[in-house]
């Protein structure tokens, strides 16, 4: 059972997780569900306690349910999807997750794009060319974030040595919604980027690499790696265009 109303500490302790995991913004409680939002993510927020010690997070946003990999609750109250946590540390543990997914999911680079590219003269190839630097540095930092800042296929974490891989090129894209898409990117380590780019390299709907013949034994020695890419199936689907672009490199 969710306590309703809150009490003095479980409101200060839902106060505490929300605002230092970028859900600054309180509101009403509902219920024993305590409302927030961000001004940098998207999608609500509801954390409530249970009776027996237990606490329970509330989503609405569809690309975190999809993609926090976690065991959802039945229950009733707010959101579309509710978890539960056994302990305060548990939570904790959880919440970054949530808001790397809700600063990155579905379409808010291309929010926070059309933000600061508002009033931008476009006349110009030199303009466009400025537009366009704006909205590749939004989507590094997205993949950043939704990355956790490391290469998934080899584990760097050098931000030196990582590269915001667009899977369809900005080129090729039909909207800046495709473009700024975090779906349509890996955050891959430099050598892996450079091949993936250039078609040396794609990946099947496992995360594993497929390499094109036209790769050298000694390219492919070097292009070391630990795990398959984690995808979902908007990655498959930008993969798929890729590996028929490149149609070298087989199924």
């Amino acid at each position: 059972m969710i306590e309703s109303p809150q009490s003095f500490v479980i409101r200060q302790e839902c106060d505490k997780v929300a605002f230092q995991n970028g859900f600054r913004r309180p509101h009403e409680e509902l219920n024993g569900w305590r409302h927030y939002t961000s001004t940098t993510a998207q999608g609500s927020l509801w954390l409530a306690s249970e009776n027996t010690g237990g606490w329970v997070v509330a989503i609405d946003h569809p690309g975190i349910v999809a993609e926090i990999g976690l065991q959802p609750i039945d229950g009733g109250g707010p959101g579309l999807a509710h978890y539960r946590f056994a302990d305060l540390a548990m939570l904790y543990a959880a919440m970054p997750r949530v808001y790397e997914l809700a600063v990155s999911l579905p379409d808010a680079p291309l929010h926070e794009f059309l933000y600061q590219t508002k009033g931008f003269p476009k006349t110009t190839e030199a303009e466009r060319l400025v537009i366009q630097r704006v909205g590749q540095n939004i989507f590094r930092e997205r993949l950043m974030v939704y990355w956790k800042g490391r290469c998934p296929l080899t584990g760097i974490a050098d931000k030196a040595l990582l590269r915001a891989s667009h899977i369809k090129p900005w080129k090729d894209c039909d909207s800046d919604a495709e473009r700024l898409d975090v779906h349509n990117g890996l955050l891959l380590s430099a050598l892996w980027d450079a091949a993936f780019d250039s078609g040396l390299v794609s990946f099947d709907d496992i995360g594993r690499p497929l390499f094109s013949p036209a790769l050298s034994m000694e390219g492919r020695a070097l292009l070391r790696w630990e795990t398959p890419l984690p995808l979902s199936d908007k990655h498959r689907e930008k993969l798929s265009w890729h590996r028929a672009a490149f149609s070298y490199i087989a199924e």
